[in-house]
């Protein structure tokens, strides 16, 4: 494996995702919604996908396999934000109406660097990726097939919670309560936890790659960040702020990330 070669790909693609994070800075300091941010962050891996399945020089069968998962995966978040964002450019989300407040006249300034460090985080999770996409070997192994089979469930799960979830906004009658049903009911953040496997099932795909064990990197990354930084965190301060004696009491009986039984 040329690890020359995998460092070039890489600063490729962090060069390609920094320039694209750049335009849609400018773009939200324009329309004042930072929340774009999200949608371009999930739009970055199929760009990195197509820079390293033309530049990479692994075994073809498994290139095309890991990016159709790849590209699946995250098309589907892309397109599932950006009809989240794009469709409510005029009301920027929650977290980030918090950040511009407490940030106040240099949120320009700190939103920029925010978006730069998306884009960091966008090739430091493609490591896994990157690993797969560099192995000669012709023969794909039995871990690649058991993450395989750990990402289809990851990826039917998140979709799934999202699209319960969404059905559950649409209806006016449910204003000012808590989505508590399907998968909902087994964890306060369904769709988190389904995106934290997603992760999980590329390391355990990658574990048949030399090095393959590096790619550990990416699946804690996306648990440190769901758990306390922009995911859990976020979501609960907001859930608390608009329905917070109901938010409450579904806290205290249902796990906030995985997904387990009722308490109590």
């Amino acid at each position: 494996m040329d690890y020359k070669h995998l460092l070039f790909i890489a600063l490729l693609s962090l060069i390609a995702c920094c320039i694209i994070m750049f335009l849609v800075w400018i773009w939200a300091k324009k329309i004042k919604n930072a929340g774009v941010v999200d949608v371009f962050w999930a739009l970055n891996f199929p760009v990195i996908t197509v820079i390293t399945f033309l530049l990479s020089e692994g075994f073809e069968t498994r290139k095309i396999l890991i990016s159709s998962m790849f590209l699946i995966a995250e098309l589907r978040l892309g397109l599932h934000l950006w009809q989240r964002v794009i469709g409510h450019l005029d009301e920027e989300e929650g977290r980030y109406v918090q950040l511009r407040k407490e940030w106040g006249n240099k949120a320009d300034r700190n939103f920029f660097f925010f978006f730069q460090f998306q884009a960091i985080s966008n090739v430091l999770l493609a490591i896994p990726f990157f690993i797969i996409m560099a192995n000669p070997n012709t023969e794909i192994s039995i871990l690649e097939y058991i993450g395989l089979g750990i990402w289809v469930i990851s990826f039917f799960g998140e979709m799934i919670a999202d699209h319960q979830l969404a059905v559950f906004k649409k209806d006016t009658k449910n204003k000012g309560k808590v989505c508590d049903t399907g998968l909902w009911y087994y964890s306060r953040h369904p769709n988190y936890f389904f995106e934290w496997l997603t992760w999980m099932s590329y390391f355990i795909f990658a574990l048949a790659t030399p090095w393959g064990v590096l790619a550990i990197i990416s699946p804690a990354i996306i648990l440190y960040l769901l758990l306390k930084v922009t995911g859990v965190p976020n979501n609960e301060e907001q859930n608390l702020r608009s329905k917070p004696v109901a938010y409450k009491r579904y806290q205290e009986t249902t796990n906030a990330f995985f997904p387990w039984w009722k308490k109590g």
